[in-house]
C-alpha cells in the first residue's frame, strides 16, 4: 500500500476504483480496511481513498495529544499532498467527527459529507463509555481484545449476537487479522474522542451532508441528531431501524444503498 509524508507523520492509505474521489476516514482503533464492505460497492462509482489515521494501522503513531482537529489537519494535508482539490468525505464515529472538523475548517476541499454514527460534542455518557474502554484496554493489555470484548457489544444489537454468533466471530477474526494498535496510540485516539467538541463549527459546514444513526445505538444515539441537523444547514437524516453503532456491518445492503444514493446525487 502507498504511503505519503504529511505534517509530522508518514500516512498509509489504500486506493481503489474510478470516478470522483471519496475519502474514507476510519473509526476509533481501526485502519483503512474497516470499510471493506462499502468500498466493494462504492468503488464502482468513486475512487475510494481509505486512510490509516494517525495512531492506527501502518501510519505513524507519535506521542503527544491527539484531537479531532489534528486528525482533520492531517486529512487536509494528505489531500494537498495528493493534489486532490475537492473530495467527498465519509466517516463513522471518530471518522465522522474528523470529517465534520475537516468540512468546517477546510470547506473548499469537501464536496459532500457523510457522517455516520456521529456526534457534535462529547457528553458525560459518551465520555464514561470511552473511559471504560480505556480501563479495559489497560487491564487486558491488548487493544484488539478490548475492541472485541468491550466495543463490539456497543456496536451490534443483542438480536444480532443471538441470531448470527458466527458472523460476530467472523468480525472478531477480521479485527484480529489487522495491524495491532499499541495501547498508547489507542489512549491518544480515544482521548480525542473524549475531548471532541465541534458544536461551534457546525455552521461552517457548507457541503451537502448526510447524517445517519442506528436506532439502537447508545454511544452516539439519536440524542445528537437534532443539534447536528440544526447546525448543518440542509443536512439529511437517515435512521437505520434495526442497527446499533455499526450499521456498516449489521445491515450492509441497506447502509450501502442509502449512503451510495446520497453520494451519487452529489456527483458533478
Amino acid at each position: 500500500m502507498p504511503k505519503i509524508k504529511i505534517n509530522d507523520i508518514t500516512m498509509n492509505y489504500e486506493q481503489q476504483g474510478a470516478g470522483e474521489p471519496l475519502l474514507l476516514i476510519p473509526y476509533l482503533a481501526a485502519d483503512n480496511a474497516c470499510y471493506a464492505f462499502q468500498v466493494a460497492e462504492y468503488s464502482k462509482r468513486f475512487t475510494c481513498i481509505s486512510i490509516d489515521p494517525r495512531g492506527a494501522g501502518e501510519t505513524d503513531k507519535p506521542t503527544g495529544a491527539y484531537s479531532t482537529a489534528l486528525f482533520a489537519d492531517d486529512a487536509a494535508a494528505f489531500l494537498s499532498a495528493l493534489k486532490i482539490e475537492e473530495v467527498h468525505v465519509m466517516g463513522l464515529s471518530l471518522g465522522a467527527a474528523t470529517g465534520m472538523r475537516l468540512a468546517a475548517r477546510y470547506p473548499q476541499k469537501v464536496k459532500s459529507l457523510s457522517l455516520h454514527s456521529a456526534w457534535s460534542k462529547s457528553d458525560p455518557f459518551l465520555r464514561a463509555v470511552v473511559q471504560s474502554w480505556q480501563v479495559m484496554a489497560r487491564g487486558l493489555g491488548s487493544v484488539t481484545e478490548m475492541v472485541i470484548q468491550g466495543i463490539f457489544p456497543w456496536c451490534f444489537t443483542p438480536e444480532l449476537y443471538a441470531a448470527q454468533p458466527e458472523y460476530i466471530d467472523q468480525l472478531a477474526a477480521f479485527v484480529r487479522s489487522r495491524p495491532k494498535q499499541p495501547l498508547e496510540a489507542f489512549l491518544n485516539q480515544s482521548n480525542a474522542v473524549i475531548s471532541h467538541d465541534a458544536g461551534s463549527e457546525l455552521s461552517q459546514i457548507k457541503a451537502p451532508t448526510q447524517i445517519t444513526f442506528g436506532r439502537h445505538d447508545m454511544v452516539t444515539s439519536t440524542r445528537f441528531a437534532e443539534a447536528m441537523r440544526r447546525g448543518i444547514t440542509g443536512s439529511e437524516l437517515v435512521v437505520f431501524e434495526d442497527c446499533s453503532h455499526a450499521p456498516i456491518y449489521q445491515n450492509v445492503a441497506d447502509f450501502n444503498a442509502k449512503t451510495l444514493e446520497f453520494l451519487m446525487r452529489q456527483e458533478r
